[in-house]
């Protein structure tokens, strides 16, 4: 293999990597309505990689009757599910619950822009 050869290969190939598709950052908020009479405690968490919205060892807040808009930074396509709680009683959760543990139905939502329709947490 020429120099010459093997030069142009490698421009070549830098060429695609700096064109490759990667992981876009997208922005989904969602919209969460606590209608619990008590306080609940919520988290978001990718199911497409280890992280949790908000991080850091925190969590939203409700208190009982607020509605909050949760604006999110995620990459485009991933699927996002929340799991809330009510404060100071793990037992009683919604969604994938504390920590991610649980199963659900429709708790999920992609990562695709816009806002989730109102997701209101009824006792």
């Amino acid at each position: 293999m020429s120099y010459a050869y093997a030069r142009r290969t490698l421009a070549a190939l830098s060429l695609v990597m700096l064109v490759a598709p990667s992981a876009h950052a997208g922005d989904v908020t969602f919209a969460i309505k606590n209608s619990h009479p008590n306080a609940m405690r919520l988290e978001l968490y990718s199911q497409d990689r280890d992280y949790v919205w908000p991080g850091n060892d925190q969590d939203f807040y409700l208190n009982d009757g607020e509605t909050k808009s949760l604006p999110v930074s995620c990459n485009e396509g991933e699927s996002i599910c929340y799991g809330a709680w009510v404060d100071g009683d793990e037992e009683t959760y919604w969604g994938v619950g504390p920590g991610n543990k649980e199963k659900c139905d429709d708790c999920c939502y992609t990562c695709s822009g816009g806002e989730t329709e109102e997701i209101d947490l009824v006792p």
